[in-house]
């Protein structure tokens, strides 16, 4: 009797389920945050960074002489169609406008990231040990939108944006 139900499992698209991954990654001087889509094509996508309930307190250093601490770098797109960008010197969130995310997809970006806690290891300029644990990840796509948060891992995931 497990035959049928495999067999309609294999039939449902993957798609239906669909999730995106996040990932944050210290590398001083450019911290990077990479997006992959793992499940349906999207079309136009909002996605927002919020870290103002993150462990550390964090926020993003894009001009000299702001916020941050040292060095500050600012927004760069790395991969993925990035239309637009909001992201001001000493905010804590960064919100991105895409008009097509394609299933498999990733967008990624380098910008400096400050601790304002200074709760790190390594003083304010390096996020450790777990400081973005609780940023708020939101994507918004064809009316449907998730949330996830970063854990202590430097990892997001978002859940549940698919129709069919």
């Amino acid at each position: 009797m497990l035959r049928p139900a495999l067999i309609a499992l294999a039939l449902c698209p993957a798609a239906a389920h669909a999730q995106i991954e996040a990932r944050f990654i210290e590398s001083a001087p450019k911290d990077t945050f990479s997006f992959v889509n793992t499940g349906c094509a999207l079309g136009a996508v909002v996605v927002e960074l919020d870290m103002q309930e993150s462990a550390g307190g964090l926020i993003f250093d894009t001009e000299g002489g702001g916020a941050g601490v040292e060095v500050f770098q600012p927004f760069e797109a790395v991969s993925g169609k990035i239309a637009e960008v909001s992201v001001s010197d000493g905010a804590g969130q960064l919100s991105l406008t895409v008009p097509d995310w394609p299933a498999g997809g990733e967008l990624s970006f380098t910008i400096d990231v400050d601790d304002v806690l200074r709760h790190g290891a390594l003083g304010q300029t390096q996020v450790t040990g777990g400081e973005i644990a609780g940023a708020a990840l939101r994507i918004s796509a064809g009316g449907a939108s998730g949330l996830g948060s970063f854990d202590n891992t430097n990892r997001a995931v978002v859940r549940g944006l698919c129709s069919s």
